[in-house]
């Protein structure tokens, strides 16, 4: 039995107490201030669009959003937690219910983050912690999960689905790599009909690989203790990706270990209906959603469309094309097909297309229209990246007009005919295998700008006369 604690930093210029910036990147201990280092007198002011980005969020899941919550002091001591609290929501959370897909969300709460421990890279990381105050105060949601999913391929796969919806909102900008988005995993194993087994918890995976790795094998591990006649103890654990297994890392906390109490210095957070209507008539279309729609009202296929929605800015460019003029399924074939493998050798993403969405359904005309083949299309495609001209200019500068003429296609087809007589006798003969090249000796005489449509039934008609 899984259940799954994602901590989502949220895209805000300022922290959640104070005014620095949540920059990543920047030197070490210069987005500080009195609020975020614990100083005494240093009073927390709670960051309003923090509060909007966590709402969003919560109503994209289907969750309730509590008119009031109240921040609570979690107490524990780590180097990199300046006040020896952290300031959290706990009985009083902002939003609880909701699910996601079949997996039901148990709550979504507010807090800060805390800075970072660094134990490498320095020459005397063997003796000394060094700490970096940067991300303390940099806001966050937790999104805790009911104990729901029951593999660890189904526990990444939400996970993957939960960043793709964050970043579809604009609420997390998803980079698992500098730690903006990480999870938490519990997990038991019961025998079948059992009563609940003990649960370990794995602390900050960052990636939904790592994720299905430590599950498999924290799965694993506590079979292998109950069926030795052991006992699973309830603890946290990390995973080191280099040996492939869990460690322990300490007991784990109960709630009455954290001393909570509400946070003095914070009033309860009020959201009225006023500014929960605001929110939610401002929500996009969600993916989900989307995804249904592109199938209904495109007549595209599942894969296509589920594709489609990976993003939003790339829905939102597939839209655009469509808008332009191409045909929706013809789109979606270029989108997926010649934009993809450029935006890949590119290493870059949709947020900045090669081509314009105009400009991509002006070349899909050309090609819907007749023009030109959808050989022809492809370079013109990569010109048209190489270069930024548009199709209609690349066209004619290079004379790649498809020849769709009857005499000048029953010219070439004559000159192949004669040029290749045994193919010709063999097809004559009943070996019909001998078309194919010969309709590829016209294209290359052609230079590949004849119609192909045309080409075979024309070279059909001379065979065949």
């Amino acid at each position: 039995m899984i259940g799954l604690e994602i901590h989502a930093h949220l895209l805000t210029a300022s922290k959640i107490f104070c005014g620095c910036g949540t920059s990543f990147g920047a030197p070490p201990n210069t987005c500080v201030c009195p609020v975020c280092l614990g100083l005494p007198g240093a009073l927390p002011v709670l960051n309003h669009a923090a509060v909007d980005l966590a709402i969003r969020a919560a109503l994209a899941l289907g969750c309730t959003v509590h008119e009031t919550s109240v921040f609570a002091r979690k107490h524990y001591f780590y180097p990199d937690l300046a006040k020896g609290y952290q300031i959290s929501q706990y009985d009083c959370p902002l939003a609880t219910g909701g699910a996601l897909a079949a997996t039901r969300i148990h709550r979504v709460h507010l807090e800060e983050d805390a800075g970072k421990s660094l134990h490498d890279g320095f020459p005397d990381s063997d003796r000394k912690t060094y700490v970096d105050f940067n991300r303390s105060g940099v806001p966050l949601i937790e999104i805790v999960t009911e104990p729901d999913l029951r593999s660890a391929s189904d526990a990444a796969g939400f996970f993957s689905r939960l960043r793709s919806m964050l970043v579809w909102l604009g609420v997390n900008d998803g980079n698992m790599e500098e730690g903006s988005l990480r999870c938490d995993a519990n997990v038991s194993v019961r025998r079948a009909g059992g009563a609940l087994g003990t649960k370990a918890e794995i602390k900050n995976l960052n990636s939904f690989r790592f994720l299905q790795k430590a599950l498999e094998y924290e799965i694993e591990r506590q079979i292998g203790v109950l069926k030795g006649g052991g006992r699973v103890t309830q603890e946290t654990r990390l995973w080191d990706a280099a040996s492939g297994v869990t460690a322990s890392m300490r007991s784990k906390e109960e709630a009455h270990d954290y001393r909570y109490f509400p946070e003095p210095d914070l009033p309860p957070l009020v959201v009225d209906a006023a500014r929960l209507g605001s929110i939610r008539a401002a929500m996009p279309e969600l993916p989900e959603a989307r995804r249904a729609r592109f199938i209904a009202q495109h007549a595209l296929p599942e894969y296509d469309a589920g594709q489609l929605v990976e993003s939003r800015a790339l829905a939102d460019y597939y839209e655009h094309v469509v808008r332009a003029g191409a045909p929706a399924k013809a789109a979606s074939n270029w989108i997926m097909g010649e934009l993809a493998r450029v935006l890949k050798d590119r290493g870059a993403d949709i947020t900045a297309p090669p081509v314009s969405a105009a400009a991509l359904a002006g070349l899909i005309a050309l090609v819907e229209q007749g023009r030109i083949s959808g050989s022809i299309a492809k370079h013109v495609f990569d010109t048209m990246v190489a270069s930024g001209r548009t199709s209609d200019d690349i066209v004619q500068a290079e004379d790649l007009a498809q020849i769709d003429d009857e005499p000048r296609l029953v010219a070439l087809i004559g000159d192949v005919l004669a040029a290749h007589p045994g193919p010709v006798a063999q097809y004559r003969e009943g070996k019909t295998a001998t078309f194919g090249f010969l309709v590829g000796q016209v294209m290359r005489a052609s230079a590949g700008k004849a119609n192909p449509t045309r080409v075979n039934e024309l070279l059909r008609r001379a065979l065949e006369a």
